[in-house]
């Protein structure tokens, strides 16, 4: 599953290159992908479609009661975290996507050679850098946020940004060392270990594992006695949830087994693998992914393993799915492809599947987290029929 958005972009480049004039044409049989023509305009990310304005920062932390379980020479954790949030106004800055070297080397590990390469650098955002919050004492909603394996944490930006807009407070987590990029405030730059080599089959495990413990400190210091965020005491400790994409999304369920201030969570298109879920969940959880992968009764290995973990969820929950999807479909990098002329292979455009995301995902935690009626969660709606409810027990989707 890791590689799996990459290779879908770099097998896009050529009939990118072929059919879109800002293109140069197909490199010679052996060659790296040439430059563009024409460069490309600055991706953007729609805006969100909450009444807030959103502001931005980036924490350090550094979790010294363990080493870091990818390089134990490391006698720390250290992670890289975004928080977004809603703000009293506009600043004048707007945060940035990625450096230029994250974004070189996320491009360099999709094997997209013709596109320069700090591109994804100028993505334009809509959030401005330490903008002042907005809310009163314990007030906020927090949702941390997981991205897939190898990806960084600013692959989620356009739906954390929404939640904030809506009113959430919003923790994106680099989870160092299984990203291909992750830049510290003293410049160093870490870079994924686990993404060469054979994959052993515990590697997914050991993955969920570590990203949950991540998960488990990062709410430690945003809302412990002394937040590492100067906002911390707007967050409600009572209203805390989680989603994750791709493996982010497997660790959705891991963190929720191993921390109870998690009180709902979204796994998108992710694969779980064994024992990440052990025993009964009783708290809101929803499976959200495409039809390819995780269409009930189908026999598939990864539909298998939310079957496996739905037998083991007793409370609220949902499995839908989205026609017309594929992996790229749930983050940011379909809808910036979308932009610079590359298909993924969806037959759901770019913008159109991140609409649908951000609706359903703050369906979800509006129901969970700030208890407000979400008939669209209950029933297959009108206004997004691409969205099928399945019952995994009668096999159906509908």
């Amino acid at each position: 599953m890791r590689r799996v958005t990459a290779l879908l972009l770099a097998g896009a480049l050529a009939a990118a290159s072929a059919a879109s004039p800002a293109w140069a044409g197909p490199a010679a049989p052996g060659s790296a992908s040439k430059a563009p023509a024409a460069a490309p305009d600055k991706p953007y990310l729609p805006e969100p479609t909450g009444p807030h304005p959103v502001g931005a920062t980036s924490l350090y932390l550094k979790d010294t009661s363990r080493p870091d379980p990818w390089v134990p020479s490391v006698k720390a954790r250290e992670l890289m975290v975004s928080l977004w949030y809603p703000a009293r106004s506009p600043g004048r800055q707007r945060a940035p996507y990625m450096t230029p070297k994250e974004s070189e080397l996320f491009l360099k590990d999709a094997k997209l050679t013709g596109l320069p390469p700090a591109l994804l650098s100028t993505t334009r955002t809509n959030a401005f850098t330490d903008a002042k919050p907005a809310g009163h004492a314990h007030g906020l909603p927090l949702v941390v946020l997981s991205p897939g394996s190898s990806k960084p944490r600013s692959t989620l930006t356009a739906l954390a940004e929404d939640l904030a807009s809506r009113g959430y407070v919003v923790a994106s987590i680099d989870h160092t060392y299984e990203t291909v990029a992750t830049t510290f405030p003293d410049g160093r730059v870490t870079t994924c270990v686990p993404c060469e080599g054979d994959h052993d089959p515990s590697l997914s495990t050991k993955q969920v594992k570590v990203r949950a413990a991540d998960v488990s400190f990062v709410l430690d210091r945003l809302t412990g006695p002394r937040p590492a965020w100067k906002g911390g005491r707007l967050i409600d400790r009572s209203r805390m949830g989680m989603a994750g994409h791709s493996i982010g999304g497997a660790s959705t369920v891991a963190a929720l087994a191993a921390d109870s201030r998690l009180r709902a969570g979204i796994d998108i298109d992710g694969t779980t693998p064994p024992d990440t879920l052990t025993r009964e969940l009783k708290r809101p959880f929803m499976f959200f992914g495409k039809p390819a992968t995780y269409t009930p009764g189908s026999g598939n290995e990864s539909t298998a393993t939310w079957e496996r973990d739905w037998k083991l969820m007793t409370g609220w929950k949902r499995w839908l799915l989205v026609t017309g999807a594929e992996h790229a479909s749930f983050n940011d990098v379909g809808v910036i492809a979308a932009e610079l002329g590359i298909d993924v292979g969806a037959d759901l455009p770019g913008e159109r599947g991140l609409t649908i995301t951000r609706t359903y995902v703050a369906a979800f935690f509006d129901r969970h987290l700030l208890n407000k009626p979400q008939p669209l969660l209950d029933a297959p709606s009108a206004r997004y029929p691409e969205v099928k409810h399945c019952v995994p027990e009668r096999k159906t989707c509908a």
